[in-house]
């Protein structure tokens, strides 16, 4: 998906709503285990729910990994069912790979060829040549990990190099790879006042905003300090939406409360725009 098709999308919804699929089988309603796929069911049912009221959906591969092959076929039916259904809709593998280019290669042929997402999650720690092979795809695009919404994050990213914070370093270094247009970056709710410093390195760049939420991050503090010309957001909440409710209405509670962040979405659009 192009970016302009994003943009189109937010414009059309009025909403930058990224829904984390991170399904947690102990967490989900019970009468769902009775299914020979009960991760997909969930998806399914949570999709059927809020895909009117979100632009992106974003499973954090690590719950499916979690159960073997099992779980890689349920993240396979849950992306096929996206695409097929609602190809509107923009989907991220959030996966955080990065290794030597060959293997990042194969990374990126795994999730934009294979699994078709139009997006990843890249850790950068080991540079360039871990980092292109992603963005050679066209129109699919490389998530990098810039700064987390976790307490680990002052460990390295915020660390002093060179006069600078870490964090800086990835962002102005990577503005310079090959394919950069193709790029996203992981920036923390949690982190609001950095927004504004980040948005001078990377003016233009969507942002994907994890920690609205439960972790504490605010909506109206992030987009006053992180939103551009293109809206450049999108936020992520994945527990307060997926475990609503864990009886019968779960899509129903879920839908709910997809659609209290959408509407503050929508007045915030309004306003900027």
């Amino acid at each position: 998906m192009t970016t302009k098709l994003l943009v189109s999308e937010i414009k059309r919804k009025k909403s930058f709503l990224c829904i984390g699929l991170d399904v947690d089988v102990a967490k989900i309603p019970s009468h769902l285990l009775k299914f020979e796929d009960p991760m997909f069911e969930f998806n399914k049912a949570i999709i059927k729910a809020t895909h009117h009221l979100c632009v992106a959906y974003k499973p954090n591969t690590a719950f499916y990994e979690a159960h073997g092959a099992k779980g890689w076929e349920s993240l396979k039916k849950t992306i096929s069912y996206l695409n097929k259904n609602y190809p509107e809709i923009f989907t991220i593998a959030d996966a955080k790979r990065g290794d030597i280019g060959n293997t990042s290669t194969m990374y990126a042929k795994a999730f934009f060829e294979d699994l078709a997402f139009d997006s990843v999650t890249v850790a950068p720690y080991m540079g360039k040549d871990s980092v292109e092979p992603f963005l050679e795809f066209s129109d699919k695009h490389t998530i990098i990990l810039a700064l987390t919404s976790n307490n680990g994050a002052f460990d390295f990213q915020t660390l002093s190099t060179s006069g600078k914070p870490l964090y800086h370093s990835v962002l102005e270094t990577s503005r310079n790879w090959k394919n950069s247009n193709n790029l996203m970056y992981v920036v923390g709710a949690t982190k609001a006042s950095y927004f504004s410093e980040i948005r001078k390195i990377v003016p233009n760049s969507f942002l994907l905003v994890p920690g609205v939420g439960i972790q504490g991050g605010s909506l109206t503090e992030v987009c006053r300090f992180g939103m551009n010309h293109q809206v450049g957001l999108l936020i992520n909440s994945s527990r307060d939406i997926l475990y609503a409710s864990s009886g019968i209405d779960f899509s129903f509670k879920a839908a709910e409360k997809a659609k209290i962040l959408q509407y503050e979405m929508a007045s915030i659009l309004e306003e900027y725009f």
